[in-house]
């Protein structure tokens, strides 16, 4: 509601400025016939182009669209221990700052530009998704869409879509496994300020991942080169690593990350210690922008596979 106030009073704007060169331009005084009128041109340009920019963005914002995959997930304890695995090492990075999953947190104050208010739903019962389907649930990981067709801003930043459909099973089992915690979500839990619409409609700010309707499958789990990329395939370490994992670039929306070949130089024993404790083999404190204590929730095989990953890179 609040952009939609904010576009109107763009519009309003430049119509006042066109107005205003309009009755500049009847001036008798040549100087403030040109001088005036080409002055209120000048400063209709940015305010039109603002709202150009945020109308296309708003039309970007409603544009993504998924179908709904028609499953019913049985919930084996096997699959809900596997599916607390994955959220204990990837959802839980977003979505358990106050709870197990509770969510509540505004993922906006880990970005590098103030675009709205991002809040991590809480996934537990006491959110909307006791209301939704397995299905849309699984869309909602996949493809970042929510029940109501709604695009989930930050879930289709991120690369949980990578999972396979057996880890969205497995996950959607484990969510419905948990008892009702925490505070309801925000409706709706995204919300784009006048400066993140305008730069989605200017192409500065992505779309989202592109749709999967395929099926996706991976690796069997063990502490292996193929496991340890099929992890990094859905987690974020590319969003502030750098899609080569050779450091950030600036300008990117999340954080800047440094150059994961130092790993290289760290024994397996050294890694699975920074990512339990947050302290590096040199001794240094990790950032807490980097979400080393849900990576580190990660087992012995899974973090052994990351680091399997990252010191078989090839040099850059």
């Amino acid at each position: 509601m609040q952009n939609i106030v904010g576009l109107l009073a763009l519009i309003v704007m430049a119509a006042l400025l066109a107005w205003s060169a309009f009755r500049t331009w009847r001036a008798k005084n040549h100087i403030v016939k040109w001088g005036g009128t080409g002055f209120l041109a000048l400063l209709s340009v940015p305010v039109l182009s603002a709202g150009a920019l945020m109308s296309l963005g708003m039309v970007k914002q409603h544009s993504r669209s998924a179908p709904i995959p028609d499953i019913a997930v049985a919930a084996t304890p096997e699959l809900v221990a596997r599916g607390k695995d994955i959220a204990d090492g990837l959802c839980g990075a977003c979505h358990s700052h106050t709870g197990t999953l509770t969510g509540g947190y505004d993922l906006a104050v880990e970005l590098q530009f103030p675009i709205g208010s991002f809040v991590a739903a809480n996934l537990t019962p006491a959110g909307p998704l006791k209301h939704w389907s397995d299905g849309e649930i699984f869309r909602a990981i996949r493809n970042g869409i929510d029940a109501e067709g709604r695009w989930l801003t930050m879930m289709s930043y991120i690369r949980a879509g990578r999972l396979t459909d057996d880890d969205i099973k497995a996950v959607i089992a484990y969510i419905r496994s948990l008892p009702a915690a925490g505070d309801p979500t925000p409706d709706p839990p995204d919300h784009m300020n006048m400066l993140g619409l305008a730069m989605l409609g200017a192409g500065m700010l992505p779309s989202g991942k592109p749709i999967i309707t395929g099926h996706v499958s991976g690796p069997p789990k063990g502490p292996t080169y193929q496991f340890g990329e099929y992890i990094l395939s859905y987690q974020d370490c590319r969003e502030c690593h750098g899609e080569k994992l050779t450091g950030g670039v600036p300008g990117q929306l999340a954080p800047l990350g440094p150059d994961l070949n130092l790993v290289k130089d760290w024994t397996l024993a050294g890694f699975v210690a920074a990512m339990r404790t947050g302290i590096d083999p040199n001794g240094y404190q990790i950032s807490e922008q980097m979400p080393w204590r849900s990576v580190g929730k990660m087992d012995d095989d899974e973090l052994a596979a990351i680091y399997q990953y990252l010191t078989h890179m090839p040099t850059p």
